[in-house]
């Protein structure tokens, strides 16, 4: 049986360490290149999808119909990855990384299929959903797999081109997206994308499966029900507390009790026991990875509105505010992965944190018009160094912290604590906008009248600084006693 524990580094090996032939090589030596540019390309295709997504989104919903459930096509897609979390963990530690990657990017590819050609919204979100549960499998396979095949000196430069990895998708997402939208059609910004994965698969294809008889898997035990039922518990939690958050009313009020009544004892089931109270050691790694995502993310979302209602400026312009930040993303994580570094991985989450929430406020500076709108883009940068080197710092502190038959389900639980911080922190940041008069999203994307109030803004960017500096204070946690 998979399970999640608080395992030292004193009492426990590591993830298993692949034997090290060429002590100085690195990710593109002649042993592991194949493997490093075929999932590294796995992750651009999938940051190209979800950077272009946003763009083609409204235009999809207006064709469709459907912009009544404009939010159910991001929420569709989160829900069903938090349950495809749970499920690849459990794979990865039952049979190894291959089978659960490879089907990840074929479900994936089958969900961009069933969007690109839906005729009405709720297809459309039939085909978000199925995108989920493929990326939900191969996000946590790609982890167990940087743990099976590299040693632990090269991890850190892994992750770190997973960041770099969504530095030109960043950048060319929006406008590629744009151009293919407008000349196009929307439809083939999901309809173009499978044919992209093709490639990385055949790269990773054979050094994958020579790594799977390298370090050949002892099999575990059956799929944990219970462990599969918490994960669809907080799945339908968080669609239902996203329901009852748009309403604010009183119909949404039994739906969101729903909700929070399926989702908090799932998360207490699935997450390391301690991650809510910040126990040491791996516990505090789970929580801060929630804690980084939630605030960066949360207030990352309300910045293009904010730039278009406050400043004036167009979608496009508001949109690439948020460049600096993928940009200055590599470029922290890359630090982190620099030699030497091993012995700061604690002062590096503790910085990454402070910057992080430096930018949040700094970016509430423009709501002062004295201040030049691009003085948010310059903040944005500062947050991105923070979170490359917060966020890929926890990825390997997780791995070093997990034992060997455990990997596949803390690799779950980092990336659900991450999912699970973006949708309550953004859900939190979205009810806040509402009570202080801050408008809809939804008039924004009509159209209409987006009313912005200054004050609802600072209030969401300054709670989101504050959740960033508590994850600056817990980062001392990370450490286990002797």
């Amino acid at each position: 049986m998979s399970r999640m524990t608080t395992a030292s580094p004193t009492s426990v090996d590591p993830v298993p360490i692949p034997p090290d032939d060429d002590p100085g090589g690195g990710v593109l030596g002649a042993r592991y290149r194949a493997l490093t540019l075929g999932i590294v390309s796995v992750v651009l295709v999938i940051a190209f999808e979800a950077t272009a997504v946003n763009t083609a989104m409204p235009t999809a919903a207006r064709e469709l119909d459907g912009l009544g459930l404009y939010a159910f096509a991001f929420s569709g897609y989160f829900t069903t990855t938090l349950f495809a979390l749970v499920v690849s963990g459990q794979w990865c530690d039952r049979s190894g990384p291959l089978r659960p990657l490879f089907t990840g990017i074929a479900v994936f590819g089958v969900g961009l299929v069933v969007a690109g050609t839906a005729p009405g919204m709720w297809v459309f979100v039939a085909g978000r959903a199925i995108q989920g549960l493929g990326g939900g499998l191969v996000i946590v396979a790609l982890y167990v797999v940087v743990g099976r095949a590299y040693p632990d000196r090269l991890r850190p430069a892994v992750f770190a081109a997973f960041s770099s990895a969504w530095v030109l998708p960043s950048i060319l997402g929006p406008l590629v997206s744009g151009a293919v939208t407008q000349h196009l059609g929307w439809r083939w910004v999901f309809l173009a994308v499978p044919a992209l994965i093709l490639l990385p698969l055949a790269v990773m294809g054979p050094a994958l499966a020579r790594s799977e008889r390298e370090h050949p898997v002892v099999r575990g035990a059956a799929f944990d029900r219970r462990r599969t039922l918490l994960a669809a518990m907080a799945a339908a939690g968080a669609g239902l507390l996203q329901y009852a958050g748009q309403r604010r009313d009183l119909v949404g009020l039994l739906p969101g009790i729903a909700g929070a009544a399926l989702l908090v004892p799932a998360v207490l089931g699935l997450l390391p026991r301690g991650t809510l109270r910040a126990g040491r050691g791996l516990p505090t790694v789970i929580l801060l990875r929630g804690l980084a995502a939630g605030a960066f993310l949360g207030a990352e979302a309300f910045v293009p509105l904010m730039m278009t209602t406050q400043r004036d400026l167009s979608p496009t312009l508001s949109g690439l505010t948020l460049t600096s930040g993928g940009l200055t993303w590599a470029l922290g994580s890359w630090l982190q992965g620099r030699p030497g570094a091993e012995r700061y991985r604690e002062a590096m989450i503790r910085g990454g944190f402070v910057l992080t929430a430096v930018a949040i406020a700094g970016a509430a500076l423009v709501l002062v018009p004295a201040v030049p709108a691009w003085a948010a883009a310059v903040a944005w940068g500062v947050g991105g160094i923070g979170m490359g080197m917060a966020i890929a710092t926890v990825s390997v502190l997780m791995m070093k912290l997990s034992a060997p038959e455990d990997a596949g389900a803390n690799s779950a639980a980092l990336q659900m604590s991450d999912a699970l911080g973006n949708v309550l922190l953004t859900g939190l940041a979205g009810v806040m906008f509402a009570a202080l008069g801050g408008g809809t999203l939804a008039a924004a994307h009509e159209g209409g009248e987006a009313a912005g109030s200054p004050g609802a803004f600072a209030v969401i960017l300054l709670s989101m600084a504050a959740v960033a500096l508590i994850g600056a204070l817990l980062s001392g946690r990370v450490r286990t006693k002797a």
